[in-house]
């Protein structure tokens, strides 16, 4: 493996202060370490999806960019319960759809969804995606998020709406026309399939996964009630600069983190 010295997954933004609230980013020696670091979230995200009750069937992946090899990412292996998904259990796969390590096959829509995009965005490292009820449910309703809470505002001009369903993405064509539906945003409503959120780091993606899953189910109960206020533009862009930037939410989801390796630490074979 190629050596640099020393390396950091890139979260710039310093707005939060991490060394007081004892969450202090690492610092890699190479490559290996990066990688090692992100699978064994990758891991811990599958299994935190389960406990959530995220998974349905075998729908559902999350990806991250290797390092090293840019045009490979790793991901689930179809046919495995996310809730009993190891660091060895993840399988790498290049952007032609072989799989290069692992023995296992790849979730037909996972490879046609994330290897395009990881190819359109160069500074997306990672990729969630699954059909959890509160997200695939505001899916339907072809529209994005409202600023109508402090949580809902990290997504406010983040979202974008992909709103031709066809089936089952089976081809890369269609990954390449989600990706440009996306565009320069952080995460996307698929019409009448769900949520997908991408991220700098693993930890990003599933915390705005986890967010945003909690956010659609938030504006649901609201309009089940009523007519939920929205809060103003200003208000909106300046609270999402604070809870949305890499830092805060890379912080948000090591707790997480901590909790299911805790739990669950045969994750980490």
């Amino acid at each position: 493996m190629s050596n640099v010295t020393p390396i950091k997954i890139n979260l710039t933004d310093g707005r939060l202060p991490l060394k007081k609230k004892g969450l202090e980013m690492k610092e890699f020696a190479n490559v290996a370490e990066v990688r090692r670091d992100q699978l064994e979230k990758l891991a811990a995200g599958f299994r935190f999806f389960a406990h959530c009750g995220f998974n349905e069937g075998v729908a559902g992946h999350i990806t991250y960019r290797d390092p090293e090899f840019q045009d490979h990412f790793w991901v689930n292996p179809l046919g495995v319960h996310f809730s009993h998904i190891s660091v060895s259990d993840l399988i790498l796969v290049n952007h032609d759809g072989k799989v290069v390590q692992g023995d296992r096959d790849v979730n037909v829509a996972a490879f046609a969804i994330h290897s395009r995009l990881h190819k359109a965005r160069p500074d997306v490292n990672a990729a969630a995606h699954s059909h959890s009820i509160q997200g695939r449910t505001f899916s339907t309703l072809g529209k994005l998020l409202d600023p109508i809470s402090q949580d809902a505002c990290a997504f406010y001009e983040q979202q974008a709406l992909y709103s031709d369903f066809s089936g089952v993405v089976e081809e890369v064509e269609e990954g390449d026309l989600i990706a440009k539906a996306l565009g320069d945003k952080k995460v996307i409503i698929l019409q009448n399939h769900g949520i997908l959120t991408t991220g700098p780091s693993v930890d990003i993606a599933l915390w705005f996964y986890t967010s945003m899953e909690r956010c659609c189910q938030a504006q649901l109960a609201a309009e089940a009630a009523g007519k939920p206020i929205i809060i103003p533009h200003e208000t909106a862009v300046k609270t999402r600069e604070f809870i949305a930037n890499d830092i805060a939410a890379w912080a948000s989801f090591q707790p997480a983190f901590d909790m299911i390796v805790k739990k669950e630490p045969d994750l980490l074979d």
